[in-house]
């Protein structure tokens, strides 16, 4: 009965060290390296001399001042930044299984999807202008100004193409991938949202800690969602919706609005 039971052990040991290995990698690649600076980040900004609300953090920064010199890297990033996305889905997939389906990343329910994202958006941005607006108040945040790209006809079109890279590295990687795998690991429901809502919190520390507590508060709502409707698609539908109300109405009335 020994003999018998150590391959399965042998393949169990493998198998958990290979999914971990798979976590570390794409997070390493991704996210989990956007974290660690987001880490420097934060300590630079609060060794300086000014308040942290006094700084301004720059979501969509112009790269050249040459115009297509400057949308060519902009696709550019938003191009690369998609690969360990494909990477995570790739992991995810099998012979006979289909990673976006397994996610819930494809197109089966897509009235049920939008109405989904259009909730969990309204849900998830009013809260979060007030968080914003009272860490500001703290000094717990930065200023964050949301573009400083030029005033181009391919302005707009690319801060709508930034969101929806945005929404699909964060969703796919820290929701459906990191998720899956924590649970395949044996972790329990409550440390694996934890770990996800934590994760998504820390690559944001760059804008303050009172947005990283936000963004913990919305990677809660957001797996737990996805624990309950295996579904990835409403939350990049949702993502979407806030990033793209906030970077191209940032764009469009900035100067009407005095910001930064």
């Amino acid at each position: 009965m020994v003999t018998q039971d150590l391959p399965a052990a042998g393949v169990e040991t493998t198998s958990r060290r290979r999914l971990t290995a798979e976590i570390w990698i794409v997070l390493g690649l991704s996210l989990g390296q956007s974290a660690v600076y987001a880490v420097v980040s934060l300590i630079a900004r609060l060794t300086r001399p000014e308040r942290l609300s006094e700084q301004t953090a720059t979501l969509n920064a112009s790269r050249s001042v040459r115009e297509y010199l400057d949308l060519t890297y902009q696709l550019l990033s938003i191009g690369f930044a998609l690969v360990p996305v494909a990477l995570a889905l790739y992991l995810l997939s099998g012979p006979g299984r289909s990673a976006l389906k397994r996610i819930g990343f494809d197109l089966a329910q897509p009235g049920r999807d939008l109405l989904f994202g259009a909730g969990l958006s309204a849900v998830i941005g009013l809260p979060g202008l007030g968080i914003y607006f009272l860490g500001h108040a703290l000094d717990m945040n930065v200023s964050i100004q949301a573009s400083t790209l030029g005033a181009y006809w391919w302005t707009v079109p690319v801060l709508v193409l930034s969101a929806l890279q945005n929404a699909v590295v964060e969703e796919v990687i820290v929701v459906g991938f990191l998720m899956t795998r924590l649970k395949q690991l044996g972790w329990e429901l409550p440390a694996i949202i934890a770990t996800s809502a934590v994760l998504r919190g820390s690559y944001h520390l760059y804008q303050g800690y009172g947005m990283a507590i936000g963004n913990m508060l919305m990677g809660v709502v957001f797996g737990y969602f996805y624990h309950r409707t295996r579904r990835v698609m409403p939350l990049v539908v949702a993502h979407s919706i806030l990033d793209i109300v906030s970077f191209v109405g940032y764009d469009l009335f900035a100067d009407e609005l005095g910001l930064p």
